[in-house]
């Protein structure tokens, strides 16, 4: 799709909060793409660093700053992008990650030229973390072209910064849900996987950095996340009976290791109840009812990367 008149065919937003340090290097790795046709939407969520001079020190007329006066919060930040964004086809990237250079006309080409079903186009990535990197998707995902909604419903495997969405999939899925301060991506991703068709770029063409202060590693909200993706989901989920069982073993897990024991053991047993026949499940649900679970999982990842260094 070539530009028409001055409007150019992607809207890259990136919602940002206090992260000074790190967004210009996000930037850098926009500014730097091979496709060039693009706006670049920073929206800042209240930050009270210096965030905003940081932007303005880009001298790049593709360049939009958009600040909130009260910190809303990611959801509401992408949203914010979303009504500012002028074109057909919307990015997303975190102020914190990069974007290999290939990144985006590698997507555009194959969203531009492929059928109507298909409304995101994703990418491989890898994820940084205590000197260690980790190649998504998961080795576990089966699925990763077209209809991935059952795929989906294991959890997610699609980060924000390797998404390239038509536009046209908000109007027929709805915004971002703004009472999620975790799981944004996951909720969002279910809801559009249940009316358009995927397509994977089995590639890392995009390294995603976190870091000790990433809003994903606050247990209370991711907590809260997931039970309101069962909730939404709540048909989807009851009809895989298994998957279920994993999640509240999941939930009952976080519970245990965030003081809320009691909480934790009911989740522990209702998925007991729900699915009780397979080992692994039964086993989980041992190691999570003791506050043992991460410990034991933290012990398995470790032999098994040894093993295959």
């Amino acid at each position: 799709m070539a530009r028409t008149e001055n409007k150019p065919t992607v809207s890259i937003i990136i919602p940002t909060y206090n992260r000074r340090r790190l967004i210009g290097r996000s930037i850098k790795s926009v500014l730097n793409q091979t496709y060039r046709d693009f706006e670049l939407i920073i929206v800042d969520d209240a930050s009270t660093d210096n965030t905003e001079e940081v932007v303005g020190s880009f001298n790049d007329e593709r360049i939009k700053y958009v600040r909130h006066e009260k910190n809303k919060g990611e959801a509401a930040a992408r949203n914010t992008g979303i009504k500012t964004a002028m074109c057909d086809y919307i990015a997303y990237q975190d102020s914190d990650d990069e974007w290999l250079p290939e990144k985006l006309a590698r997507q555009m080409e194959l969203l531009e030229n492929a059928p109507p079903e298909v409304g995101v186009v994703y990418t491989g990535f890898w994820k940084t973390e205590n000197h260690g990197r980790t190649y998504i998707p998961f080795s576990w995902v089966s699925q990763k072209n077209g209809d991935i909604h059952k795929e989906l419903l294991k959890g997610n495997f699609i980060g924000s910064p390797v998404v390239l969405i038509k536009k046209k999939c908000f109007d027929t899925a709805g915004l971002f849900d703004e009472r999620l301060r975790n799981l944004v991506d996951w909720e969002m991703w279910l809801r559009i996987s249940k009316h358009y068709h995927f397509r994977c770029v089995d590639e890392p063409l995009v390294v995603a950095h976190y870091d000790v202060d990433n809003v994903s590693d606050n247990p209370a909200s991711l907590i809260e996340a997931i039970e309101l993706v069962l909730e939404k989901n709540r048909d989807e989920f009851e009809a895989e009976k298994r998957l279920l069982a994993r999640h509240r073993i999941n939930i009952g897990n976080l519970l245990v290791a965030n003081g809320e024991v009691k909480r934790g053991h009911r989740y522990i047993v209702s998925a007991l109840r729900l699915y009780p026949f397979s080992i692994r499940l039964l086993s989980a649900a041992f190691l999570a009812f003791f506050g043992l679970y991460d410990k034991v999982v933290r012990v398995l990842r470790n032999i098994g990367s040894r093993l295959k260094a």
